[in-house]
């Protein structure tokens, strides 16, 4: 596939660990599993600067979602985050590690849309 996001990256986001897969040069991977709590997060963020990360594509189901969400763009990633069953209607794929292999695949050749997700006033409201 040709890729139009040379740097992009694919996370499969989990309950107890998040599984993140970024480029490593034209045809190689790098996974790197990462913790949940708030220092994780913000090594995860850290991570994606570090390796010239343009944009994050995630796949969580849930709200697991929300905290990395929020640490990526505060540190100005643009998220595509995608709904789980449309994800899982591809076989093949077993496990956190081969998901964000395949997420970072896809969403680096220009092929995810991303869900809607309302802006941050809209996200206060709906919290009253």
């Amino acid at each position: 596939m040709r890729k139009i996001t040379a740097q992009a990256a694919g996370v499969d986001i989990g309950a107890h660990a998040i599984v993140a897969c970024v480029p490593d040069g034209e045809a190689q991977q790098i996974v790197r599993t990462f913790g949940t709590y708030t220092a994780d997060l913000q090594t995860r963020a850290a991570w994606c600067v570090d390796r010239g990360i343009q944009t994050v594509a995630m796949q969580s189901t849930g709200v697991s979602w929300i905290p990395l969400c929020e640490a990526l763009e505060a540190r100005g990633f643009p998220c595509c985050l995608l709904s789980a069953p449309s994800i899982q209607r591809v076989p093949g794929r077993q496990s956190a590690v081969l998901d964000c292999q395949w997420l970072q695949t896809v969403h680096s050749s220009g092929f995810l849309s991303a869900s809607c997700r309302p802006d941050a006033d809209c996200v206060a409201l709906r919290t009253l």
